[in-house]
């Protein structure tokens, strides 16, 4: 009797055992070399530390995913002043599990009234960079306060403490914010005021270590939780943002501030392999051109194909190409151009794409003529993810554009403004017109958004439930990065962190194929063989993400950038 009741009970813990072990492959394999952080009730994943804890911080008091989104938001504007902003503008996608209803955020910056493309052109094929005549009227602040009067449970005061408290004591300077520095000198020393904040007398970057207070920031900061929106674009920090602007050769005026409003926009989604991949619409051209990619991959048998085969890496870049050549030719603000999105997204269309697509590389030129170098996103932007423990998440990305900006930090307020009228299509009706850079759906007019690569994305599972909330910073790669990532997860069934710690490609347009380190050399040279020119490239983005299964929830910070965090409970 004993005997039956030991053989009973080791084959009953094999059987759990094994039984467990087949439902969680897909979140924790010890042949992976690398793991999600895991957790019951809510996570938080952002690129940076202080800022993953002010979310973390929100939702322990009782905040939703809105309220913890939003601290982080203005948190990043302190702690990583190369991205993260006040300044700035982006985009972001609210799911709502009481209602299962996803809203978007347009808070993209917009053209001041009087911008004239004429302004924008320096010699012969370059657009000024940087300087107050490039800042576009921000949004940030502005979406930001949309989303939390829509939807936040805490006070906006409550919510912004984090924010407010880092800037007013100091945040230790890492090695990652020091070299950033030093990499943009060229536009920060410009500016005295940036000049003063960021660097000494000798013009070094503050020292890692050192602790690096923001009074002015912090005063800023203050008066948006105690005031809202109108603080920013009626009351002190607008007269601010006018005085710097005009007396230094910009042109944002009050009357551009006060008449800024972020924007309702529909959500734009496709089915993939009986998944819903949920995006953002233009003026965010990002989300069309993932749907594209993924459209046009879903013609092929990736899993058959294998993850970053020569085969599959193949078809990745002649998708990219397609999609970045519509987006050249039609992508633009949906308030003054009519973008055809139900005819870009056309199952039919997308097909037709494919099988343009043959066993061999595109040349250059075959596939729409365009010009991506006239329009030049930085990969400066970043991303954050937030859910919380009633299932409500939110994905975000906003941008000062460049590294820093425009390199303008507005002198009593402390903070950094960004370079974005250098992504209209300046050269409109100069040259070929279906090039990116001069294409009538993105040349500027009063008061338009210009097109970003922004790609806040969500996906849900064939049994309809929420299952990832992603997206990266990485400028034009943007929506080439997420595409690998739902691939990765959805077609070669790869572990999460492995999915997003993979070696990634790069295809735009025109021009070279770039890969990260970690392709072998085989695989290379049958790329080449291909026709595929290769060029190697630094790491791709920085992917913050959330995955959701068996009601557990993993993040997965992205280490291609130093200082990531996911942090749950």
């Amino acid at each position: 009797m004993i005997k039956k009741f030991i053989l009973f009970s080791f084959l009953s813990c094999f059987f759990i055992n094994n039984s467990l072990i087949a439902r969680t492959q897909t979140t924790l394999d010890y042949a992976d070399r690398v793991h999600a952080e895991s957790s019951e009730k809510f996570m938080v994943v952002s690129q940076n530390t202080h800022a993953t804890e002010a979310g973390y911080e929100i939702l322990s008091k009782g905040g939703n995913a809105v309220d913890a989104a939003v601290a982080v938001g203005f948190a990043l504007a302190v702690t990583l002043p190369r991205a993260g902003n006040l300044g700035g503008g982006g985009f972001m996608l609210i799911y709502n599990k009481e209602n299962n209803k996803v809203e978007t955020i347009d808070y993209r910056s917009a053209a001041p009234r009087s911008a004239k493309s004429e302004m924008f052109i320096n010699g012969e094929s370059n657009v000024v960079r940087f300087g107050h005549l490039v800042n576009a009227v921000p949004g940030s602040v502005a979406g930001l306060i949309k989303a939390h009067n829509n939807h936040g449970k805490l006070g906006l005061a409550e919510v912004m403490k984090p924010a407010i408290r880092l800037a007013k004591n100091g945040i230790p300077v890492t090695h990652d914010l020091h070299y950033a520095l030093e990499w943009s000198k060229e536009s920060l020393l410009e500016n005295v005021t940036s000049k003063n904040k960021f660097y000494d007398k000798e013009e070094n970057p503050v020292e890692v270590t050192s602790l690096f207070k923001q009074p002015k920031l912090a005063k800023t900061l203050f008066l948006i939780s105690r005031k809202g929106k109108k603080a920013f674009y009626e009351g002190e920090i607008a007269k601010w943002i006018e005085e710097d602007s005009l007396s230094n050769g910009g042109l944002i005026t009050l009357q551009d501030l006060k008449s800024y409003e972020a924007k309702d926009r529909k959500p734009i989604s496709i089915n993939y392999r009986g998944y819903e991949v949920v995006s953002m619409a233009p003026v965010a051209s990002g989300g069309l051109v993932l749907l594209q990619i993924m459209s046009i991959l879903e013609n092929f048998n990736l899993e058959k194909l294998g993850q970053n085969s020569a085969e599959t890496i193949h078809l990745l870049s002649e998708s990219m190409q397609r999609a970045y050549a519509d987006r050249a030719r039609y992508h633009g603000d949906p308030d003054y151009y009519d973008v055809p999105v139900n005819k870009l997204l056309s199952k039919e269309y997308l097909k037709d794409r494919s099988k343009s697509i043959t066993k061999i590389r595109t040349e250059d030129g075959k596939i729409f003529a365009g010009d991506m170098s006239k329009v030049d996103e930085s990969p400066d932007t970043t991303h954050f993810s937030v859910i919380d423990s009633m299932g409500n998440a939110v994905s975000n990305t906003y941008t000062l554009g460049s590294s820093f900006g425009s390199g303008v930090t507005i002198e009593k307020g402390g903070f950094l403004m960004n370079n974005q009228m250098r992504n209209f299509s300046h050269f409109y009706g100069k040259s070929d017109e279906l090039s990116l850079g001069t294409s009538e759906a993105n040349k500027l007019e009063p008061g338009k958004r210009m097109i970003s690569t922004q790609t806040p994305t969500l996906v849900f599972s064939p049994d309809g439930e929420l299952f990832m909330v992603l997206g990266s910073p990485g400028g034009g790669r943007i929506p080439n990065v997420i595409a690998q990532v739902i691939s990765n997860v959805i077609d070669h069934k790869m572990s999460y962190a492995s999915a997003v710690m993979a070696p990634r490609i790069n295809q735009r347009l025109e021009g070279n194929l770039e890969l990260e380190n970690g392709f072998s050399p085989d695989t290379i040279s049958l790329l080449k063989a291909k026709g595929h020119n290769i060029k190697s490239s630094m790491t791709m983005g920085s992917v913050q993400a959330i995955f959701i299964k068996d009601q557990a929830i993993y993040g997965v910070a992205d280490t291609r950038r130093p200082g990531a965090l996911a942090k749950g409970d």
